[in-house]
């Protein structure tokens, strides 16, 4: 059983708040990583889980990855996520809406400590509920004056942090092609194969859901089992779906040279990382590849809401990458060492811009 004091110790945690509300039925929890550079920002991610411990202790990751992420794209935010617990019943429009709003109070309670946004399982309009009780909450619909589904600059960060890889590991700036294998096509992951497949890159995908598997293959993506991802023969992984696939059972399975996808916490372990590199995967660290979605909802706190700036700031991605390949390589580090490093000097560092 999870001893949840103990992790928040061991990993500098804040806060954590549990969420219930006895007249919708939400199950939610909130946690803040770290304010030290500014409010812990990170989205609300809406999931079926095994049990309240497997909720609390992907809430707690999350909210931790969130603070490296934006300390390391050089964002006044600190580290901040929220999951619910579904139970199904929020399928009744009528019960997601209260529920949303019943969140969004428990979010008002913490005075602009966290603010929310749009993640796995949530949309726009789910940010449009929170919003009738509290302003801190971002990812709401472009009509309404905010940044809208953070999805597409997500995928674009992805796409240009791949750039960066493809040059410093095979030593081409063409992705014309290179075999890229995408677990999960959601909105980031089918946004990043159409990214990839312009640039003349081959794309093999895998789904859990049938209707996103069709959507891949209008695209002409190239789909296989669920499982059989990790065995496709290619040059990169993308892992664009949940946390924890980079494990003991999946790494010797791959056959890559890069891992590098959008999805949060794709190392089960730490100690996966120097897996990947004694196996000679050069790791593109998720809280680094995939900050586009948090920097375009930045953009949309700091106001007025600029598409056309977050998309450049995301671009920067492919810059960051360089960076931290560069520190890894010089000091002799994994690229999940370098990427620590460089989240701790930043949150030492006076607090940057948006």
């Amino acid at each position: 059983m999870l001893d949840y004091m103990q992790y928040m110790t061991e990993h500098k945690h804040e806060q954590l708040v549990l969420c219930f509300d006895r007249d919708t039925g939400l199950r939610a929890f909130i946690g803040v990583h770290s304010t030290t550079l500014g409010p812990g920002l990170g989205g609300i991610r809406l999931w079926q889980y095994e049990s309240s411990e497997a909720a609390m202790l992907d809430v707690l990751r999350l909210s931790e990855g969130m603070t490296y992420k934006a300390a390391v794209a050089g964002l006044a935010l600190g580290g901040g996520k929220t999951v619910v617990m579904a139970d199904g019943k929020e399928a009744d429009p009528r019960i997601r809406a209260a529920r949303f709003q019943a969140l969004g109070r428990y979010i008002d309670s913490l005075n602009g400590r966290y603010i929310g946004a749009e993640d796995v399982g949530t949309k726009p309009a789910d940010m449009v509920e929170i919003r009738k009780v509290t302003r801190h909450v971002t990812g709401l619909p472009v009509e309404q004056g905010g940044s809208g589904d953070p999805s597409p600059v997500t995928a674009f960060g992805v796409w240009r942090g791949i750039q960066a890889l493809v040059e410093e590991v095979f030593h081409t700036d063409s992705l014309k092609g290179v075999r890229v294998a995408i677990q999960g096509l959601g909105k980031v992951g089918l946004g990043l194969a159409e990214h990839l497949m312009k640039d003349g890159a081959i794309v093999i995908g895998t789904d859990v859901f049938s209707e996103k598997i069709k959507a891949a293959q209008a695209k002409n993506v190239k789909v296989v089992d669920s499982d059989a991802i990790y065995d496709v023969d290619c040059d990169i992984f993308a892992p664009c779906a949940l946390g924890a696939v980079l494990n003991a059972d999946t790494i010797p399975r791959l056959k890559c040279k890069v891992v590098a996808g959008a999805a949060n916490n794709q190392l089960a372990e730490p100690c996966h990382a120097d897996m990947l590199e004694s196996r000679g995967i050069v790791y593109a660290v998720d809280y680094v590849i995939n900050a586009g979605g948090l920097i375009n909802v930045a953009h949309e706190v700091a106001r007025p809401y600029s598409a056309e700036a977050a998309y450049a700031k995301a671009g920067n991605i492919y810059h960051t990458i360089k960076r931290m390949l560069k520190l890894a390589e010089n000091s002799h580090l994994t690229t999940r060492d370098a990427a620590q490093q460089m989240a701790m000097e930043a949150l030492q560092q006076t607090v940057p811009t948006p």
